[in-house]
């Protein structure tokens, strides 16, 4: 019988921003699989410490992002008008323990998926938590990023768009899309699977159904701004 070296599955996420329903839809969908989580688990929706919550409870493997330093330490300088007040409410509303996970998230996350190095941060290796990258700006850098931190596989968030991208080395960065909160006029929760088999790496981008109209109507009552939940009706 011919066995199968290094067989795994994982699932990444990112960009979650206090949405519970979709959250709990998208791992109703991935099942018992291992989760890992680009950053950006607050902000924008009406949810924070159920979605912390949740998190910790399934055991993820997270990073932090700015959303969520920022409704840790009230500096909301480099937001626009609408994102600061949903950080400064996220803070109001943040309960002790939840603050306490946010705390202990470091800025990138480096581990072993089988053979192949795994690094995941929620912006980029030269600016963790900021910088925004997109493979129309950052492609010629990849090569870069993945020498840079010694890795063969990069996840990356905080662009709320889907990606991957493959080196001809057999180098894979991704962005697994957000669950919370698309910007790509699609309403579903996105998440990816990542499987690696036999050394080879594989991902499959997921997009799922979710309740919007209940996460909007807990926005429009939570005193959050009211543009945010229409967003979610958007996609955009």
């Amino acid at each position: 019988m011919t066995t199968t070296r290094d067989a795994l599955r994982v699932a990444f996420i990112s960009d979650v921003h206090s949405n519970l329903e979709a959250l709990e839809a998208v791992l109703d969908d991935a099942g018992r699989t291992k989760l890992f989580c680009a950053g950006d688990i607050l902000g924008y929706g009406a949810s924070p410490n159920e979605v912390v919550r949740i998190l910790k409870g399934v055991g993820a493997t997270c990073v932090v992002g700015n959303h969520d330093v920022a409704s840790l330490d009230g500096d909301v300088g480099a937001f626009n008008p609408r994102a600061a007040m949903a950080a400064i409410w996220t803070s109001e509303h943040l309960s002790e323990e939840s603050k306490a996970f946010l705390r202990s998230l470091p800025r990138e996350v480096r581990a072993d998926l089988g053979s192949r190095r795994l690094y995941m941060t929620h912006g980029s290796p030269d600016d963790n938590i900021w910088e925004y990258v997109r493979p129309s700006t950052h492609a010629d850098l990849f090569d870069y990023y993945l020498q840079k931190v010694d890795a063969d596989l990069m996840a990356l968030g905080h662009t709320h768009m889907a990606f991957q991208w493959r080196s001809e080395g057999g180098g894979l960065v991704f962005n697994p899309g957000s669950v919370g909160q698309p910007r790509n006029g699609d309403t579903r929760a996105y998440y990816a699977v990542l499987s690696v088999e036999d050394g080879k790496a594989e991902v499959e981008e997921r997009h799922v159904e979710y309740d919007v109209e209940r996460a909007a109507k807990k926005i429009l009552s939570s005193g959050l701004p009211p543009s945010l939940a229409t967003q979610l009706f958007s996609g955009g």
